[in-house]
Parts: structure tokens; C-alpha cells; sequence
């Protein structure tokens, strides 16, 4: 398990409009005007250092939060008290959507490195929303994407077998890392074998069989965390069934 340490108190003022992940972010579509006042929400972003938790499952709900640099995993306890990851998250990214239907968190929210957010006040949020009929649309954007997210998950692990869960998990990284601007086919893995196996239901004994098969299939090489996607085309071929990836 990480540290359960807090965030670190580090403070840095922010402003929406000079933001590298802007498009990718709550702002999306909004005229420059409405990204000023929703701007004025955030008081700080906040940095946050590997291991350290940004909230935990039970706290209240506070604040959702964009995700502005680094990267990082969500997950619950079962009831034997091992850990399930429900999902990484990456620039661009919002965090604490698990806690909107109950007003507390579901999940823990632990950084996978180094890493920067930009806190949402809920409550402020929510009244801005109602002002700014754009901006509701894009908060019932998110919350659609999570369902489609929950949605794509399942069909995962009831129609997948290992090999292609792992395959799909590395396409849709790496089709989210090149919105982003960053390569398609090099890129570092942020999480720990463990953990990607934790999320797609997989042992981690099955997770290193799968990388040796891929690698077999002269697919992708991954040495340590370090990826390279040799065929982009056959990794789709080899996801049986998604004719679109949709964000896991």
C-alpha cells in the first residue's frame, strides 16, 4: 500500500486561461469570459508528492479536482482489506467525482508521482453551474464519461480474456496520453504491475505472462515501466470486440 501521508501543503496561484490542459479540462468549450469566472474558484493549486493521498474513502466532499500535472490512482478497500484500483488518472483528468451522490468519498486518490491539481470548491461550483449553462453541460459531461468509463470496465472483465484486457488497458493509455500531446507509442508507465493488475481483475503472475506474450507477438516491448508500442494497429486488432476505444 503507499503512504498515506496528506498532501503536501504547497500553494501556487493558477489561471485557467494559461493552463496547458485546458482543452482536455472542466473550462472545454467555454467563452473566455466564463473560464475567467470559473477561475476565480480556485484559490491555489495544490502540489501533492508520490505516495501522498489527496483525500481518502470517507472524507467529505469538498472539492472535484483537475488533475494539472503528474498522475494518479484511485482505489477502495475490500472487505479483507486488500486494495482494488479503480482507476488511474492523468492531466486533464478530474478527480473526486466518487463522492457527488453521498457528499463523501468512495475512493482514495493517491499520486503516482510528483504531482499538481487544481481544487474546485463543490459547493461554489455547483451555484456557478447554475449561472452557466455551459459549464453544467460540462460537469454532466464528466459525471457520462464516468458512467461510460464504469460501463467499458465491465464489458472488459466479462468479455475479455487477460491478454486482450492488457492490451486494451495500454491502447487506451496510449490514446489518451496522444491527446495530450505526448508519444503514442514511448511512454512510462506511472503504476506498478501490481496495480494494473488490481485494476483489470488480473494476478500479477497473469500480468507478466501477458507482457512476455505481447512481446512474443512483436506487439510491445516493456522493460521496467518503459513501453514501446511496436504495432499500434495490431494491439487494436488483438482487443476482440472494441471497434472504439472508450476511456477505461
Amino acid at each position: 500500500m503507499p503512504e498515506t501521508r496528506p498532501y503536501q501543503h504547497h500553494y501556487l496561484k493558477a489561471a485557467c486561461a494559461n493552463c496547458s490542459v485546458l482543452e482536455l479540462c472542466l473550462p472545454i468549450g467555454l467563452s473566455s469570459h466564463e473560464v475567467e469566472r470559473l477561475d476565480t474558484l480556485i484559490i491555489q493549486r495544490v502540489k501533492v508528492k508520490k505516495g501522498a493521498t489527496l483525500y481518502r474513502a470517507g472524507d467529505p466532499l469538498r472539492s472535484l479536482y483537475a488533475v494539472r500535472i503528474g498522475s494518479f490512482k484511485t482505489s477502495m478497500l475490500s472487505v479483507d482489506g486488500r486494495e482494488q484500483v479503480t482507476g488511474f488518472q492523468i492531466p486533464g483528468e478530474m478527480l473526486g467525482l466518487d463522492a457527488i451522490s453521498d457528499d463523501r468519498h468512495t475512493c482514495s486518490a493517491f499520486a503516482l508521482e510528483d504531482s499538481e491539481v487544481c481544487p474546485f470548491n463543490f459547493a461554489q461550483l455547483e451555484k456557478l453551474a447554475q449561472e452557466l449553462p455551459s459549464l453544467q453541460h460540462n460537469m454532466n459531461k464528466l459525471l457520462s464519461r464516468e458512467i461510460v468509463r464504469e460501463h467499458n470496465l465491465l464489458m472488459m472483465m466479462g468479455n475479455m480474456n487477460s491478454d486482450e484486457r492488457l492490451a486494451a488497458f495500454l491502447l487506451n493509455l496510449s490514446q489518451r496520453l496522444s491527446v495530450r500531446g505526448y508519444s503514442s507509442r514511448d511512454f512510462v508507465l506511472k503504476m506498478r504491475r501490481e496495480e494494473i493488475g488490481s485494476y483489470l481483475g488480473l494476478r500479477l503472475e497473469t500480468i507478466c505472462r501477458g507482457i512476455a506474450h505481447l512481446r512474443d507477438l512483436e506487439l510491445v516491448e516493456i522493460s521496467g515501466r518503459n513501453v514501446k508500442v511496436l504495432n499500434l494497429d495490431g494491439l487494436k486488432q488483438l482487443v476482440v470486440g472494441c471497434h472504439r476505444q472508450s476511456p477505461l
